[in-house]
């Protein structure tokens, strides 16, 4: 079963490329088999790359692994006129 991610979502992502471990963030933009990530939590080690990044990486949906759901948005009912 494949988690369905929405953007917000709090997840945690494997490492890839130069970073030398794994990392968590937030969702930023959802695609078709990928997640745009906002790196928030990485090693300290990981630091110039992840400045290089510009603190962002795009990761399979596959290597993301959820952590926190993003809230549910609240709808207001409009008033009838």
């Amino acid at each position: 079963m494949t988690v369905e991610f929405k953007i917000g979502d709090y997840v945690q992502g494997k490492k890839f490329a130069s970073l030398e471990h794994d990392f968590k963030g937030e969702i930023e933009k959802v695609y078709e088999n990928s997640v745009l990530i906002l790196i928030k939590e990485f090693t300290k080690s990981d630091e110039p790359i992840v400045n290089e990044y510009n603190h962002r990486a795009v990761v399979r949906k596959a290597d993301a692994k959820m952590i926190k759901a993003a809230p549910a948005p609240v709808e207001v009912p409009e008033p009838e006129a």
